[in-house]
């Protein structure tokens, strides 16, 4: 075989190794997003799970306050629908309802002694902050991933390898501009 031969051959081996690497990152990438993604499903699930039980404690109490605990309900059937649906645009508006809705929950609460000294509401509240944040630090690292994801598949040669086997982008987990506002603490107490 002529040294033109090897040449040809080593080419069409290194083009074919190159292709493999790219994809075999695409799919670690997609995996990665998705790992995410599950991250947040369950965090939003343990959530999910304590709402009512914040409600109930909080309806033993709160007589008057009967549409602030029905807003906190709605969002969380929102969330709920929206993450069984995956449709991450309904899920940023059905948590930025829900957000507004725990805020002005807790805002009341401060209305009611007898509650804020309940264990059962301390520790209710205590858990779904922590959920609260640990949603906000599962939604920074998802969107990373989503983000590291889309940019691989525009690059060149990349987006040749991802669009030859149909790899997606992902859609960012974006909240409303009602969430990124400054909260009005004089309507809350007001």
């Amino acid at each position: 075989m002529s040294v033109g031969g090897f040449i040809l051959i080593g080419t069409i081996l290194f083009v074919i190794v190159y292709a493999v690497l790219i994809y075999n990152r695409l799919v670690n990438l997609k995996h990665d997003t998705a790992k995410a993604w599950s991250n947040i499903d369950v965090l939003l699930k343990q959530r999910h799970d304590e709402l009512p039980k914040l409600v109930e404690t909080c309806k033993q109490y709160m007589q008057h306050e009967r549409e602030t605990l029905e807003k906190v309900m709605q969002a969380r059937a929102g969330i709920s629908a929206a993450r069984e649906s995956s449709n991450l645009h309904a899920l940023g508006v059905a948590e930025s309802q829900l957000r507004q809705g725990l805020m002005q929950l807790f805002a009341v609460a401060e209305a009611y002694p007898d509650l804020k000294a309940d264990e059962s509401f301390r520790t209710l509240e205590s858990r779904i902050t922590g959920l609260e944040n640990a949603i906000a630090d599962r939604r920074e690292f998802y969107n990373e991933s989503v983000n590291n994801n889309n940019v691989r598949l525009e690059e060149f040669p990349d987006v040749v390898i991802a669009r030859l086997f149909g790899f997606k982008p992902f859609e960012l987990l974006e909240f409303s501009e009602e969430e990124k506002r400054d909260v009005d603490l004089k309507a809350l107490f007001g």
